[in-house]
């Protein structure tokens, strides 16, 4: 029985206390007193010294953002006008190209006229030589014909009339009566 004396006496003890002292209503006026204490202290610690900072941070990221993007869109205007400065430069060399294209086909077809011109005129040449070498050789080969026709005829004259003597200047006019027509 002793120790429930004991014990009885220690419950006691704590029954008879105030509690948890956050709770004790007769604190509440000092605690709420060190509760704005402490509000006001963190407010104008964060007013005064954080949201500053914080707001010049994203002040500064704002206008990096802006700067960004204007840079952006001045590096797209000049990719534009360096993809039209192309652009215009490729039709040019391509329009280039063509004239002188165009040139060395005028230039290479008056060459070829040229040459075609003369090898013309060679071959006309050619031909007009060749053209008096065959009159020649036809008026050499008529001359031929004559002389053959004329010893033919004498022999034929002297076969069928054997004995008889045949003037060669009659068996010649006779001979070239009948191949000139």
């Amino acid at each position: 029985m002793a120790e429930e004396a004991t014990y009885s006496a220690g419950d006691a003890a704590h029954g008879a206390g105030p509690g948890m002292p956050q709770l004790d209503f007769a604190t509440f006026p000092n605690q709420i007193f060190w509760l704005v204490v402490t509000l006001l202290a963190i407010y104008f610690i964060l007013s005064r010294v954080a949201l500053p900072r914080i707001a010049s941070v994203l002040a500064e990221r704002q206008g990096t953002l802006t700067n960004d993007l204007a840079a952006a869109e001045d590096l797209k205007r000049q990719a534009v006008e360096a993809e039209d400065a192309y652009n215009k430069a490729l039709a040019d060399a391509r329009a280039e190209a063509q004239k002188i294209a165009e040139e060395t086909r005028g230039v290479i077809q008056g060459q070829l006229n040229e040459a075609i011109a003369k090898a013309d005129a060679e071959i006309s040449a050619k031909a007009a030589e060749s053209e008096t070498r065959i009159a020649e050789i036809q008026a050499g080969a008529m001359d031929s014909v004559e002389e053959v026709a004329r010893d033919v005829a004498g022999a034929i004259v002297g076969a069928i009339a054997p004995g008889q003597t045949v003037d060669a200047d009659t068996i010649a006019q006779a001979v070239t009566a009948r191949v000139r027509g």
